[in-house]
C-alpha cells in the first residue's frame, strides 16, 4: 500500500490522503515532487529508530534506577540525571525537523479565514522561507555555540560529558527544519498546498 499524505489547502480544497509520494495535480496529469518524499523517508525512519530508541532508553533506565537502584537498593546510578537529559535532547532533536513534516509545530491561524486564498498561499509562502532562513542562522549559531562548549568547559554535571557533539546534532536536525521549511514553500508556490505526513489512523 502507497504511503498516504494529508494536505494543508489555503483554498479550503483538501485533499487528504489521496497523493502518494506528493503526486500534485497540474494541468489535468500528475506530477512528481521526488526529493520531497525521500525527505519524508528519511525524517519517518529516523524518528521511529532513534526516536523510538530513546524513548525506550528513558523509559527502562528511568524505571529501573528510580525504583529498582533508589528505591529497592538504595544505590542509584550515577549519573543517570546527565544519560536521561542527554537523552531527551536527541529526542527532542530528531522531533524537531519530524515535527515540521507533520504539522506538529504550533501555528496560529485566526487572519487565515478572512483572507483572500491567493494572498494567505503567499503569506504562508514568505512566512516559510523567513522561517527557513532563521532556521538556518540557529544551525550556524549552534555550530558556533559546539566550538566554544569544549573551550568553556560546557559538560554534564556528573559524568562529565561534554555538550560539543550534542549542539553539533541540534544543528544538523535544525538545519533539516529550514529544508522542511523550503519543501513547504515549493509546495505552496506550485500548488498552493502543503501536503503533509500523517499521524494516526491515516498514517
Amino acid at each position: 500500500m502507497p504511503a498516504k499524505y494529508i494536505t494543508r489547502s489555503t483554498n479550503n480544497l483538501p485533499m487528504g490522503g489521496l497523493r502518494a509520494a506528493l503526486f500534485f495535480d497540474k494541468g489535468g496529469g500528475m506530477e512528481r515532487i521526488g526529493f520531497i518524499g525521500q525527505l519524508d523517508r528519511v525524517l519517518i525512519w529516523t524518528g521511529v529508530l532513534i526516536g523510538g530508541a530513546m524513548l525506550a532508553f528513558m523509559t527502562v533506565f528511568g524505571t529501573l534506577n528510580v525504583i529498582v537502584m533508589r528505591k529497592l537498593m538504595n544505590a542509584p546510578v550515577r549519573g543517570a540525571e546527565d544519560l536521561m537529559i542527554l537523552s531527551l535532547v536527541i529526542l527532542v532533536a530528531i522531533a524537531i525537523p519530524f515535527g515540521g513534516r507533520v504539522g506538529a509545530h504550533i501555528e496560529i491561524e485566526i487572519l487565515e479565514s478572512r483572507m483572500s486564498p491567493w494572498f494567505a498561499q503567499w503569506s504562508m509562502f514568505v512566512v516559510r522561507l523567513i522561517c527557513g532562513a532563521l532556521m538556518l542562522l540557529m544551525a550556524w549559531e549552534l555550530v558556533i555555540a559546539g566550538q566554544n562548549a569544549t573551550k568553556f568547559g560546557e559538560t554534564t554535571q556528573q559524568l562529565l560529558i561534554s555538550y560539543e557533539p550534542f549542539y553539533y546534532l541540534l544543528a544538523v536536525c535544525v538545519a533539516v527544519y529550514a529544508l522542511v521549511c523550503a519543501s513547504d514553500a515549493v509546495q505552496l508556490a506550485r500548488t498552493g498546498k502543503i501536503v503533509q505526513i500523517p499521524m494516526g489512523d491515516e498514517l
